[in-house]
């Protein structure tokens, strides 16, 4: 198979710098199964008109956020919209200056559909809608008054959803400056959409609503968005949230770390209890984010509770029915395969162009093995780094073969691991603010 060059580099180097490549993922895709079909599951659930929660969690480079683009990239498949960020201190569920609702905007900025995978598919989705009624109204001999009561019609059963009124307002303007050519009135109706208006007499004085998408209404208007998503012709919205430990292990007080947890558990309970339609969200975070009893999820009861694992499920039992999904390592077997998916990629598909054969792969995780020992193989990120620099010293060195250069000492360096939460802190005291009441001004 012949492989677009812009999409070999994309690939190659975003494998370099340790990111996770936006497309070509099915070129090196390996393993995770059983992970995959769990997720499978849940979007087809969405499909259905019904709501997933999944915690996706693991070791730093264990692949969580390649497992996220990887549903991405099979959400959008089954006809799905999606919506993704990253938290941050500036972007989180709960909040009161504004940090919800940045991480909204975001969520707006990055939607992405099959025809636009990129993201930025906001405009396109409405346009989609407002478009396909327009025809249908003015073909049956209509006029734009006509169209503007039809989409307050179609949108009435969202006015349950708090700010329902105010969207189908918005959505009039955005149709009436399609119509008239007034593209400040559509850029304004997409800023509201996205919720990036500050203040409600700004609003008020561009669109004529009294209402705007604020901290308040975050999860709200989540909701009311995946609604319009099902109206637009989509089967569904996936909501995919990496960096959990930003909300566990960063916030500066535990005021903060509860007002957060307590969003995620209203998200969880009403995912479970199908209380939420046609919408899903995938949080992915580290153990620590999890498990620990100081700062973790598993730190806040109600949330330890419900996200309790099968007890039954051990001695190698796998149980992917409940809400957490631990990304196990892959297996030698599976790394072997999947860096030589990525010789393929490297060769632009040429399977007789590859740089390094199958024996110079075993040599290399025969190597790794021997010394780094087994730790290596639980982060497939630093296998990977370490395989494309072996590519790419082969291709700049033509007289240098992959024997040659496993042989050199330094070819393969101890990866700086990140610290834990308790190095950094141990580190860095600023990391635990004086608002922090869990013990942080005990001594004995």
């Amino acid at each position: 198979m012949q492989i677009k060059r812009r999409e070999r580099d994309s690939v190659l180097q975003s494998l370099q710098a340790g990111l996770v490549p936006r497309q070509g993922l099915h070129l090196i895709q390996v393993g995770r199964k059983s992970e995959t079909e769990a997720l499978l599951q849940d979007i087809s659930r969405i499909r259905d008109g019904g709501s997933s929660f999944r915690l996706v969690v693991g070791r730093f480079g264990s692949g969580k956020s390649f497992f996220l683009n990887l549903v991405r990239h099979v959400a959008l498949q089954q006809n799905l919209v999606i919506v993704q960020a990253d938290f941050t201190m500036e972007r989180r569920l709960q909040a009161t200056g504004g940090e919800a609702r940045s991480l909204y905007s975001e969520l707006m900025r990055n939607m992405a559909t099959r025809a636009k995978p990129e993201g930025g598919a906001l405009a396109s989705v409405c346009t989609k809608w407002i478009s396909g009624l327009q025809q249908e109204i003015v073909g049956s001999g209509g006029d734009t008054a006509d169209v503007e009561a039809r989409i307050t019609e179609d949108l009435r059963d969202l006015q349950e959803y708090v700010g329902g009124f105010e969207f189908a307002q918005v959505l009039r303007a955005y149709y009436r400056g399609t119509v008239n050519g007034n593209e400040a009135e559509k850029a304004a109706a997409l800023r509201w959409l996205r919720g990036e208006y500050q203040t409600k007499t700004e609003a008020r004085q561009d669109l004529g609503v009294r209402r705007i998408i604020d901290d308040d209404t975050f999860y709200d208007s989540l909701k009311l968005m995946a609604g319009f998503c099902r109206k637009a012709g989509f089967d569904g919205m996936l909501v995919l949230f990496d960096e959990l430990v930003v909300l566990s292990h960063r916030l500066p007080s535990s005021r903060s770390r509860v007002a957060n947890f307590e969003a995620i558990l209203t998200i969880l309970n009403d995912a479970v209890q199908g209380s939420a339609q046609g919408v899903g969200f995938v949080f992915a975070g580290t153990d620590e984010s999890l498990e620990d009893r100081r700062r973790g999820l598993f730190s806040y009861e109600a949330l330890r509770s419900r996200l309790a694992e099968n007890q039954l499920a051990t001695g190698g039992l796998v149980d992917l029915s409940g809400p957490v999904v631990r990304l196990q390592a892959l297996s030698p077997e599976d790394l072997f395969v999947l860096l030589r998916n990525i010789s393929v990629v490297h060769a632009s598909g040429d399977q007789a162009a590859r740089l390094v054969p199958d024996e110079g792969i075993a040599a290399l995780l025969h190597k790794a093995n021997d010394t780094l020992g087994a730790d290596f193989f639980r982060t497939p990120r630093d296998v990977i780094r370490s395989f494309v620099g072996l590519l790419n010293l082969i291709e700049q060195n033509p007289g240098k073969t992959w024997n040659d250069i496993l042989g050199l000492d330094g070819i393969l360096s101890k990866p700086a691991s990140p610290m834990s939460v308790e190095e950094e802190i141990a580190v860095n005291p600023a990391a635990t603010s004086e608002e922090d009441d869990d013990l942080a001004s005990f001594k004995l």
